[in-house]
């Protein structure tokens, strides 16, 4: 008798959940260590900002920019082969190594800088950049062997969650850091610190795969194995990558393209709306730490509501995988494409509703974790860090060319007709590049996933997150076939 997936059990909390845990906390403090120094410099430009005992550095705005820019010039390098390495050797390790050692130099930091002055700063934040490169590739290899797909969305969600809230603590507790008595020193050791104590606990709890984890119950790895397609415990090789089939595939080639759009218009907010809410509103967010973290803190939260609503949905059984795919990325990003345009015609008068605006429009932005940002997983389980090293690679140029591009056009900061035409060219991309995952992004898992074509077919056949079981002919044969051998 063949069992259905959808029913086998397993632990409701199971050491899948231990492991996304960890991916959230390994996020929160890549984020925390990513964005340190954007307050720390503050306090280590201004005697006011910190500790009135410890030294400051007369750094001009260029200076303060070209170090504040480094981490990025790292970055992007190791974002494909961070996915190559991890597809190849296994998650564990290089988050551990990579991780564990930019812990280590954020700890190094105040002495960095206090012989090596922003020169040294520099080059160490390049240092870190590449070391967290591998990080989000890295991350997905991990959910692509611990998730089961009818929980993918949500526990994407929840892992990525980590990036918001880790921003939200560092912003909210460097100032108080500051000026206390560790001063501007205290926040990359404090930071850094967390770093090292997260490191020994994905050395002792954390694999790669269910197969590889020493504690994990039988039950529970035969539910992950079952559910992704592994129906037996031999292991798998995973053949060369498939780069031309990679890269001539539509759907991929969507996710790509929706992946930048997303970043064009996410750090088009991020990093130029509190210079207009300042000079056309009147508004200093900058300033202000509550805020600067109030975006991230509605993302965060507005996160977990998604996951309910994607679990709602999911108990609906004419609604299917690729329609929940399409439907959050569509509320990701066309919700934030009318907000944007309707920012640019708020009133100095209506300030506040500006601040909501914005805030709304970041944080509906989370609803693309279950949207375009795990249909890395969907397509190709076997090659997800890979993949998702291609698209964040490319879509963290456009992070570099968006505040560029807004320099361009925005000449005269008070100038409120020169900012609205940034807002139609963001809210342009976020229409655009979603338009494409509509009519492009598929979730079926591509050929090019396995050069084994059976086992391409029994990843394809379930669209697990919807209780109706869809299966073609063929593809129903070979995954009855399959499990009846169990």
């Amino acid at each position: 008798m063949v069992k259905n997936r959808r029913f086998e059990k397993a632990p409701i909390i199971g050491t899948r959940h231990i492991q996304c845990f960890l991916c959230f906390c390994c996020l929160s403090i890549c984020y925390a260590l990513r964005v340190n120094l954007s307050v720390a410099i503050v306090a280590m430009t201004d005697r006011n900002s910190t500790n009135g005992d410890l030294k400051v550095y007369d750094w001009n705005e260029g200076t303060k920019s070209y170090v504040l820019s480094s981490f990025f010039w790292g970055y992007i390098i190791t974002q494909i082969p961070g996915g190559h390495i991890a597809q190849k050797y296994g998650a564990k390790n290089l988050l551990l190594i990579g991780i564990t050692l930019c812990s280590i130099l954020t700890l190094l930091t105040p002495l960095a800088v206090e012989f090596g002055g922003w020169q040294l700063l520099f080059a160490l934040r390049v240092v870190q950049g590449l070391l967290q490169g591998s990080v989000h590739p890295a991350t997905h290899a991990m959910l692509a062997k611990w998730s089961p797909v009818e929980e993918r969305g949500a526990l994407s969600t929840f892992c990525y969650s980590g990036s918001q809230f880790g921003t939200v603590v560092i912003l909210a507790i460097s100032g108080v850091i500051a000026e206390s008595a560790l001063g501007w020193p205290g926040i990359f050791y404090i930071s850094g610190g967390l770093g090292v104590l997260w490191g020994i606990s994905w050395f002792l709890f954390s694999a790669s795969t269910p197969a590889e984890h020493k504690t994990i119950s039988l039950e529970e790895r035969k539910f992950i194995e079952n559910s992704l397609g592994q129906v037996d415990s031999t292991p798998r090789t995973v053949g060369p990558t498939p780069w031309t089939k990679i890269f001539t595939s539509p759907a991929f080639l969507s996710l790509i393209i929706v992946h930048c759009t997303h970043m064009w218009g996410f750090w088009t907010l991020l990093t130029q709306i509190p210079t207009y809410m300042k000079n056309i509103l009147g508004v200093d967010m900058k300033n202000s730490a509550l805020l600067s973290s109030l975006p991230y803190a509605v993302m965060c939260l507005l996160s977990f509501f998604f996951i309910y609503l994607s679990k709602v949905l999911a108990r609906r059984e004419n609604v299917s995988l690729s329609f929940n795919r399409k439907f959050f990325n569509s509320i990701g990003h066309w919700i934030p494409m009318i907000s944007l345009i309707g920012l640019g015609y708020v009133t100095q008068a209506h300030a506040m509703l500006a601040v909501v605006l914005l805030t709304l429009t970041v944080g509906i932005s989370a609803a693309t974790y279950l949207g375009f940002q795990v249909n890395h997983i969907d397509l190709s389980p076997n090659y997800a860090g890979t993949l998702m090293g291609i698209t964040n690679g490319s879509a963290n140029v456009m992070s570099a060319l968006a505040p560029l591009a807004v320099g361009l056009v925005v000449t005269d900061v008070t100038n409120v007709i020169e900012w609205r035409i940034v807002f139609f060219i963001a809210a342009g991309f976020y229409f655009f590049g979603n338009l494409l995952f509509v009519i492009f992004g598929k979730t079926e898992v591509q050929s090019w996933n396995s050069p084994e074509d059976a086992l391409a077919k029994r990843l394809n056949v379930v669209d697990a997150e919807s209780p109706a079981l869809l299966l073609n002919g063929d593809a129903k044969k070979a995954t009855i076939t399959e499990i009846g051998k169990q």
